[in-house]
């Protein structure tokens, strides 16, 4: 699907066909869509293609009449019947006359834009418009990371109460997650760091100052990336320890309950062996059943209050 879109007086439009200073969106677009682009802005059918396969890298590549900046945004999915995110490929293909971006799927990055929820940006100014989606999609990083903490916090507020083996799956998408996040951002820092070398890029001194905005919130969301990851490596533990440890004091009680439950087992198997009856203790005496399950029960007592000193039960 091919958009197009401009900014006048601050204000975007959607048109039915390219003009001067409009923004192409390539939305998980045909091969004859990629095709009319390319032929039309006189690109390498590749590079508009770039973007569509999951496994393109984030790298910046200067062609002959125009940039390809490739890089990786954060999106939303369902991987093992969770809530999960992952991140998928970006180009962004900048000419002197137009801005055209390509992804496989409608992503808050841009739809941002589209919304006019971003302030203050044009699509005439091409450079600036480039940095401002880039900044946009380290806020997206940083607010997806929070939101993947907030999860894990839930995960831990449940630990004294109901855990089990679902939390430690979740906790392991959730760091997962963080996994793609500090691959795709590394990646993309390299790409920012480029940029700040290409003197082919015209750049204004407040399009720098966007970059190097652009630059601290990658680095930030990096550095996000790595706490979340500790801390859930130490909810993780926790949890396993919490779950060894119930697991190991269910494993007491019920040591416990069959040593109690011995007592009168023996009891009741050494007067059931077929043997003469003058050899059994109390076998004559009057009321010598109930004396016997009496000493069973003071025996089985006994152990119970001696375990429950040892707080094994």
């Amino acid at each position: 699907m091919i958009n197009y879109y401009r900014t006048d007086e601050g204000v975007i439009q959607k048109l039915k066909d390219y003009d001067e200073g409009a923004w192409v969106q390539l939305t998980n677009p045909s091969p004859e869509e990629c095709v009319e682009i390319a032929d039309r802005f006189q690109m390498d059918v590749a590079d508009v293609r770039a973007a569509l396969d999951d496994e393109e890298s984030s790298r910046i590549s200067l062609e002959e009449g125009y940039t390809l900046i490739l890089v990786d945004i954060p999106t939303a999915e369902i991987r093992n019947n969770r809530n999960s995110y992952q991140t998928i490929p970006l180009g962004i293909l900048l000419r002197e006359d137009v801005v055209i971006t390509v992804c496989t799927e409608e992503t808050a990055v841009l739809q941002t834009f589209v919304d006019q929820s971003m302030k203050e940006f044009s699509t005439k100014k091409r450079m600036r418009f480039v940095y401002q989606i880039l900044y946009n999609s380290n806020i997206v990083y940083q607010s997806l990371l929070r939101t993947i903490d907030r999860k894990r916090k839930e995960i831990e507020e449940r630990i004294n109460g109901s855990t089990g083996d679902s939390d430690l799956f979740d906790l392991h998408e959730l760091e997962s997650n963080l996994v793609y996040f500090a691959t795709s951002l590394r990646a993309n820092s390299m790409v920012l760091d480029r940029l700040t070398r290409y003197g082919r890029l015209q750049q204004f001194p407040e399009d720098r100052d966007l970059l190097e905005d652009v630059i601290i919130e990658n680095r930030q969301a990096i550095e996000m990336t790595g706490i979340y990851r500790d801390i859930i490596n130490g909810t993780r533990e926790l949890l396993s320890t919490v779950i060894n440890n119930r697991l190991n004091d269910v494993m007491k009680i019920l040591t416990s309950v069959t040593l109690i439950l011995a007592i009168p087992t023996i009891v009741s198997g050494v007067y059931g062996m077929n043997v003469d009856d003058q050899w059994m203790p109390l076998a004559h005496v009057p009321h010598g059943f109930g004396i016997i399950i009496l000493i069973t029960l003071v025996i089985s007592v006994l152990i119970a209050w001696l375990l429950h000193r040892k707080k094994m039960l």
